[in-house]
């Protein structure tokens, strides 16, 4: 009789990934911007799970509302009320300033603000500059040229970086798609951009919550994963590992399953619980097991010359990476996959995911074979840390991770 697989490993692992995601201190953006201006479609756009839709707005003023999201590590502070008469304006930047000194006593800051501007008005209140004067003042400010459409939008930005403007970007965005006629759609751009100056201003504890929140590039994600696991591979198996005999194994779940865990928090997907049973079935082979650390060292036998040959044999610093590494790697690929789906509002259902972490897993393990040393299974796996990024979230495939989706198999 088959052994069933273990479903406390899945109730581990997603407790240990929310341990994870709460350790991320949470980024705090402003977003500043008339009625209209498409305020919520660059949020849904620019972060997961269409945050403006689905997160929880709270009206913390009478013009601003806290929006958050469980598991999303942002929170956002959205204005209303621009476009009215001076005095609300002024109870508007009151307001600000009130919802800044809160966070200041919980020893927290407006880490950025988005000043939103439609570029389709081409002009720029008086008013509006010395307030975008106060805020840089307060936080690093970026503005924002929604519906950036043709060359008046591109003179307007030319105009607004010609005043010298205490921001630190003038951006221009098409958030989604345009469509002006059944034959000509304008696609979406500008928002790689956007996630590129607000990196630059943001510290590394900062970044952290960005990437996982943001949604645009998902080859960040995966770059940011990648670099993580090479060094904790070198750190867990390179020095002083101590060997283990070979039906201790499972000695190995705890440290994979909270790497795995850390890994998830980076990327920030969310996973229902039959993708975990999916992807951990798959490693563990078809019927599953009780123990994944004792599984995934049998299956690995037949791809590591000499493991196992001997009774009582021990496990290694180098074959505990080999198979470890594996794990990482081929669990980055999938949730790539999963992340540029998720993006475009699709997902993948348990099966094709267990079954694109199969194939990985195991080209990975075939791709470590003969590995002599945990640096040689390092340098094997994370020495293009550097993907190509003509392909950034295109969206259309896992191909560039080396996996064909069903759909793209021919007919």
């Amino acid at each position: 009789m088959k052994n069933k697989l273990d479903l406390s490993l899945i109730d581990e692992f997603s407790k240990k990934t929310n341990e994870e995601i709460s350790k991320i201190d949470p980024i705090t953006i402003l977003l500043v911007g008339k009625t209209g201006v498409g305020k919520s479609t660059l949020v849904n756009n620019l972060f997961r799970e269409r945050l403006a839709e689905t997160g929880v707005g709270k009206p913390i003023t009478q013009h601003i509302r806290r929006i958050t999201k469980e598991g999303i590590p942002l929170v956002l502070y959205d204005t209303r009320g621009l476009e009215l008469e001076q005095s609300v304006q002024d109870q508007v930047a009151s307001e600000i300033k009130q919802s800044m000194a809160e966070l200041a006593k919980n020893d927290q800051s407006m880490d950025v603000i988005y000043y939103c501007l439609a570029a389709s008005s081409g002009r720029i209140e008086a008013m509006e500059i010395d307030f975008i004067k106060k805020l840089s003042q307060a936080a690093p400010v970026i503005l924002v040229l929604t519906q950036s459409i043709g060359d008046p939008a591109s003179e307007f930005a030319e105009y607004l970086r010609d005043l010298n403007l205490p921001v630190q970007a003038v951006v221009q965005v098409m958030a989604e798609d345009y469509k002006i006629s059944a034959d000509l759609t304008i696609p979406a751009f500008g928002l790689e951009n956007l996630l590129d100056k607000t990196f630059a201003i943001l510290d590394e504890n900062q970044q952290v919550a960005f990437n996982n929140a943001q949604q645009v590039d998902i080859e960040r994600k995966v770059k940011a994963a990648r670099s993580w696991a090479r060094k904790y591979m070198l750190t867990t198996f390179g020095v002083g590992f101590t060997p283990i005999p070979f039906a201790d194994a499972t000695v190995l779940v705890p440290m994979q399953i909270g790497m795995m865990a850390h890994i998830t928090a980076i990327f920030g997907v969310s996973l229902e619980k039959s993708t975990l049973i999916g992807i951990i079935g798959a490693v563990v082979g078809t019927g599953g097991a009780t123990y994944l650390g004792r599984t995934i060292v049998s299956n690995a036998v037949k791809f590591i010359p000499g493991l196992g040959t001997a009774a009582g044999g021990l496990l290694s610093g180098t074959t505990a990476a080999i198979v470890t590494t594996a794990l990482a790697t081929s669990y980055i690929e999938v949730l790539a996959i999963l992340a540029t789906q998720e993006a475009k509002g699709q997902a993948l259902d348990a099966n094709t995911v267990k079954n694109i972490m199969r194939e990985r897993f195991e080209a990975r393990l075939k791709r470590n074979k003969g590995a002599e040393s945990v640096e040689e299974v390092v340098e094997k796996n994370f020495s293009d840390l550097e993907a190509p990024s003509s392909q950034k979230n295109s969206g259309k495939s896992g191909k560039r991770w080396g996996i064909k989706l069903p759909w793209q198999k021919k007919k």
